[in-house]
């Protein structure tokens, strides 16, 4: 399991928190998702061999959000 953190770019209401939660929920081997509404972060734990952290970001962008930076941490 991997800890990430995404900074996102064009986070304008409390809407937007819920449709990225529910794009990263989508993604296999997503759990304890939080989005920062304020911070404009997204953090989850990821198992990265039922997902990346690419396929997230893409599912994102396709919404109209700029994912700004990705950090990873192994748990």
């Amino acid at each position: 399991m991997e800890k990430v953190m995404m900074k996102l770019d064009g986070l304008t209401c409390p809407s937007c928190l819920t449709k990225i939660q529910k794009s990263v929920a989508s993604a296999a081997g997503t759990n304890n998702i939080k989005v920062l509404f304020n911070a404009g972060k997204v953090k989850f734990d990821l198992d990265p061999t039922q997902s990346t952290t690419d396929e997230i970001q893409s599912g994102i962008e396709k919404m109209g959000y700029e994912v700004q930076q990705i950090k990873t941490k192994e748990l």
